[in-house]
């Protein structure tokens, strides 16, 4: 059920993982991707902050007092009290609610968010050691993500100067992050031709394999 709520990109990425790390994974990617889904669809930028505010709330509480019913809440009552910390993912979001044109300070916002949420994530699946490599890869991963879906050219332009700005030499993901480096690495490939549409082309598939095997 959550696997049908990820996106292209991320269901490859996900694939990346080892076995016994997929069900973070796919609770991470799937919390993702419903906050996403909360300012896409959102009328007014009000409601989308509303929202993106009751799963802040659900994630800074104890899972004992989370509502039944929602499979991202199921999948996150195993994280043993470290989904706390993926509070700075719904931070982030809400970030990129402000008004447009979108300000650089906002985008660094949303990428500090998911940074941070994914060193959360590196830290349940046993790497915190990784944890540094992991903001470096989530930042960049997010920022071109960032350049590819906003809807205006001065706002995709800023952003890509940031990721442009933001990229250092990539580190090696260790195995239980591969997905991430799958991300990375199709998000980046896909920057670098503009931005259009999702690149489903061979040589995309290469580049996530090769992301996936040696983890850059």
């Amino acid at each position: 059920m959550l696997l049908s709520t990820l996106p292209t990109f991320e269901r490859l990425a996900l694939a990346y993982a080892p076995g016994t790390k997929r069900e973070a994974w796919l609770a991470f990617l799937a919390l993702d991707a419903r906050l996403a889904s909360l300012v896409r669809s959102a009328s007014e930028p009000m409601l989308a902050q509303l929202r993106i505010a009751w799963w802040r709330e659900a994630l800074e509480a104890d899972g004992s007092r989370w509502p039944q019913g929602d499979p991202i809440l199921g999948a996150l009552a195993t994280w043993n009290g470290r989904h706390n910390g993926l509070a700075a993912l719904a931070d982030g979001w809400e970030a990129i609610t402000a008004p447009a044109p979108l300000e650089a300070t906002a985008m660094a916002r949303f990428a500090k968010g998911r940074a941070d949420a994914i060193a959360v994530l590196a830290q349940h699946l046993g790497v915190g050691d990784h944890a540094e490599a992991a903001r470096q890869l989530a930042t960049d991963w997010t920022l071109a993500d960032l350049a590819m879906r906003m809807s205006r050219e001065d706002e995709r332009s800023l952003a890509r100067a940031l990721a442009q700005g933001s990229a250092s030499r990539t580190p090696r993901a260790p195995r239980a992050l591969r997905p991430l480096a799958v991300l990375r690495a199709l998000t980046w490939r896909q920057l670098g031709r503009g931005g259009a549409g999702t690149d489903n082309s061979p040589m995309a598939l290469l580049g996530a394999m090769r992301a996936g095997l040696l983890g850059r």
